[in-house]
């Protein structure tokens, strides 16, 4: 069975919140792919994208890691594609969550985002051709989850070239902040 763990983390000091403010976006995580994955990494650079693009810290957020069997129903069920894909995800409240950080400081209701689902045997597969490792992986698919939560796309190739590179500065930027 899967595990399921909710998660609120302290960064303060985020655009978006009052000065002096703790961020504590709630991430609700729970691994029902049968596979071992680092839960908490994948909810810190959920937080860390959400954090840098100011989305207010009464939100929620909810990623599921599936198996290919599952993942491969909903991508079918969802985008009419067969087979299983590496992420899906399912907005909520679009139209209540800005792009950007925030300059207002009032309260703002607490907001669900939505549902990132992650498959982590795609995502092996798809790190070994890229080169690198499993979790590298994982943590770009999820903020790669994020960007889609917060309307963003790769549909058309000006939207492809913000989102991929939103993508790889916030990645770079978690990256340096995990690093001693």
């Amino acid at each position: 069975m899967g595990t399921a763990v909710t998660e609120t983390g302290a960064v303060g000091n985020r655009p978006g919140v009052a000065r002096g403010a703790d961020y504590t976006v709630s991430i609700e995580i729970s691994n029902e792919s049968g596979v071992e994955v680092d839960t908490d990494a994948i909810c810190q650079v959920a937080r860390h994208a959400l954090s840098e693009m100011g989305v207010h810290p009464l939100a929620d957020l909810s990623i599921l890691v599936v198996d290919e069997s599952y993942m491969a129903e909903l991508n079918h069920r969802w985008m009419g594609s067969k087979g299983p894909t590496d992420v899906l995800s399912f907005p909520m409240d679009e139209l209540s969550v800005g792009r950007g950080p925030s300059t207002d400081e009032e309260p703002v209701a607490e907001t669900m985002l939505g549902d990132i689902v992650l498959c982590p045997v795609v995502a092996a597969k798809q790190a070994a051709t890229a080169g690198h490792s499993t979790a590298d992986e994982l943590h770009l698919l999820t903020v790669h989850g994020v960007l889609h939560i917060l309307g963003y796309d790769h549909a058309e190739p000006d939207e492809a070239k913000q989102m991929f590179g939103l993508q790889k500065s916030l990645l770079d930027s978690w990256r340096r902040e995990r690093t001693p």
